[in-house]
């Protein structure tokens, strides 16, 4: 219903940002890293939402790039992880670092986020590596170099696919770097690559 929200930044407070358009003040959900990237209240700002419906209310989350918008989609879509949950990842880590860790089975770094334990991390690790290898069965991507620099390259693509980008797309533009640089460094150049204005991008 809503894909995006341009308008003046009315207020902030922790976890929420209220984006008035046309003389309505939208409240819109936040993470703590989409919190920092807004302007001063008064300033102009643009938002990409999603809406969530439920019978007893209606829930807007904002995000200030589309990286962070389709990490937030996929993380919602492993059981047990609601919009809080994902805010709360996405306010103590990048997209990058979420889909890196996600990419490489690195569950740890997903308990950095306030509510989640051992054991979510490591169902959200798996349930997205999942996810990566059922949109890629159908794509190929063969990684130059030695073992390392290869790993460190389909870590990236993987990492790029959980983001909402297309297997092919993704190790594309990988492959055009260095694949013996640090796999959030691939993801961070690929994303620079993709979209220079907003890091955007989606399947």
């Amino acid at each position: 219903m809503f894909d995006s929200l341009r308008g003046t930044l009315a207020r902030t407070e922790p976890g929420a940002a209220v984006v008035e358009c046309g003389g309505v003040g939208f409240l819109c959900h936040v993470s703590a890293n989409t919190l920092r990237a807004l302007p001063r209240p008064g300033g102009e700002v643009k938002l990409l939402t999603r809406l969530q419906v439920r019978e007893d209310a209606l829930t807007l989350f904002g995000f200030a790039t589309a990286s962070e918008r389709n990490c937030f989609q996929m993380l919602t879509g492993v059981s047990g992880v609601g919009p809080k949950v994902a805010l709360a990842i996405l306010s103590v880590l990048t997209p990058e670092q979420v889909a890196a860790a996600a990419a490489t089975g690195d569950s740890k770094t997903l308990t950095r986020a306030s509510g989640v334990g051992r054991r979510l991390a490591q169902r959200i690790a798996l349930e997205l590596r999942d996810q990566v290898k059922s949109i890629q069965k159908d794509a190929s991507f063969t990684p130059a170099g030695p073992p390392s620099a290869a790993s460190n390259a389909q870590a990236a693509v993987n990492a790029l696919t959980v983001l909402g980008y297309l297997p092919s797309d993704a190790a594309a533009i990988v492959a055009k770097f260095d694949s013996a640089l640090p796999v959030e460094e691939l993801i961070r150049l690929s994303l620079q690559a993709m979209d220079p204005g907003r890091h955007g991008g989606r399947r």
